[in-house]
């Protein structure tokens, strides 16, 4: 989009543009949209321009933007304890430790915060390092984890490539997919009993006693809003059991009622040994993330130093935040708002828009977490945009919904549907009805629109 035209945002677009490295581009490229405020499921640039957000910005806002008791919260607890060394306990950690350990899977009463997601994961991977007294791990191709050294090693996705140095000793594997099959299958059962096969002749070349832990994202996020079918997550459970090792479910994405459920293990019923969380815990509105701690590993640390901490780990303000968000969510029902939204209008939304849109290949999701695969030719599942990259195809389409004021999410040939859980139906089926329109792009890349 141009410079912004008035004084104000023209200002502030000119100082990011001299002094402010972007994180995951190229600075030269860049053109970003200055923000001047936001509310619930909007926000607006400097022009007064009002975007509806149905990306919840990465995946976090998930109580929305600027809700009141979050914003209260933050200035009550900064009158009476801005900081302190986190030796010291202060009542806002001790209380949103208990709240998250009580949304948790039983078994789970310790927490150990973070700043965020990534350092979450590596805190994970130490502890399980430390627990097991092995080291290589197991991650996902089609997953993300962070953008620190591990997290990045670990990660499937294409950031990892140009930084990629085989250093933590990861072992990558194909979790079950079935519209893009590694395993051949032609229904779901058939594909988790082949990628849980798999999986554990993988395990047994490499060596079972060498493996420390199996990080994964409950549900797939930025790679494609991917659930795992009935039985896997209990499956891999099972495996990891058999051959001792850690459990991490990343929750870093899916956490705090994205999926409809406080946490998407709720709807597997799988206990992992390790989870992480961050983005929704609070919403983002300081930063904040951690891990949940299985009984059994939080022993391990009863008597031996666990070597590892953060300057600001549970952060006053970020605590603070979290338990107003908490506690926020369980009495306006978001979390079951969220269920109901996707149940009733988002999903049911996106598959009539599949119906009438030759470049939809498929819709996948769960509560307020949804995916399009766009596809150049819906018998093939050709890609609209090739592996790796965002083409003319993708941009193109995103333009359109962001010149009629929608902001989504997309990651390659994907446009992922993530908006605020407190989101109404009216704003759900407004965004929907962007989208109708901007997908009209798409499909004239695709071999109907060829035709047509």
């Amino acid at each position: 989009m141009p410079r912004p035209a008035d004084p104000a945002g023209g200002a502030v677009y000119d100082l990011d543009r001299a002094h402010v490295f972007h994180s995951w581009s190229a600075q030269r490229a860049l053109d970003p949209m200055v923000v001047s405020r936001a509310e619930g499921s909007y926000l607006w640039d400097s022009e007064g321009t009002r975007y509806l957000d149905f990306s919840s910005q990465l995946v976090y806002t998930n109580i929305g933007h600027q809700h009141p008791k979050v914003v209260q919260a933050i200035k009550d607890q900064a009158d009476l304890l801005c900081t302190i060394a986190p030796a010291h306990a202060t009542e806002s950690r001790s209380r949103a430790a208990q709240l998250i350990s009580e949304r948790a899977p039983a078994g789970m009463n310790k927490v150990f915060f973070t700043n965020g997601g990534a350092d979450a994961v590596e805190h994970a991977v130490r502890m399980a390092r430390l627990h097991t007294g092995r080291h290589k791990l197991l991650a996902q191709y089609r997953g993300y984890h962070g953008g620190t050294e591990t997290t990045l090693n670990l990660t499937g996705d294409p950031r990892r490539w140009s930084v990629d140095r085989g250093a933590s000793g990861v072992v990558r594997f194909f979790g079950p997919f079935l519209y893009r099959s590694e395993f051949h299958a032609t229904t779901e059962a058939e594909e988790c009993q082949r990628a849980l096969a798999y999986l554990e002749q993988l395990i047994r070349f490499e060596g079972p006693e060498t493996f420390a832990a199996l990080v994964i994202e409950t549900v797939a996020g930025t790679a494609g809003v991917i659930p795992p079918p009935p039985g896997y997550l209990a499956g891999v459970r099972a495996i990891c059991d058999r051959y001792g090792i850690v459990l991490i479910a990343d929750e870093v994405m899916v956490g705090f009622g994205r999926t409809g459920r406080w946490f998407a293990v709720d709807h597997f019923d799988v206990t992992p040994d390790l989870m992480t969380f961050a983005k929704g815990v609070n919403s983002g509105y300081v930063p904040l993330g951690g891990v949940v701690i299985s009984d059994a590993i939080a022993a391990t640390f009863d008597d031996r130093v666990y070597p590892g901490g953060l300057t600001y780990s549970g952060h006053p303000l970020a605590c603070a935040a979290a338990v107003a968000t908490m506690t926020a969510m369980a009495e306006e029902r978001i979390v079951e708002n969220a269920a109901a939204i996707g149940e009733t209008v988002l999903g049911p939304g996106l598959a009539e828009l599949a119906r009438r849109h030759p470049s939809i290949g498929e819709v996948r999701g769960l509560g307020a977490f949804w995916a399009l695969d766009l596809v150049t030719d819906r018998d093939t599942r050709e890609p609209l945009s090739p592996y790796g990259t965002a083409n003319e195809a993708i941009s193109r389409t995103v333009a359109s919904a962001r010149a009629d004021g929608l902001l989504v999410f997309t990651n390659m040939h994907r446009i992922h549907v993530a908006p605020p859980l407190t989101i109404t139906a009216a704003e759900a089926k407004e965004g929907l009805a962007v989208l109708d329109v901007a997908l009209d792009v798409a499909d004239s890349y695709t071999s109907a629109g060829a035709r047509s």
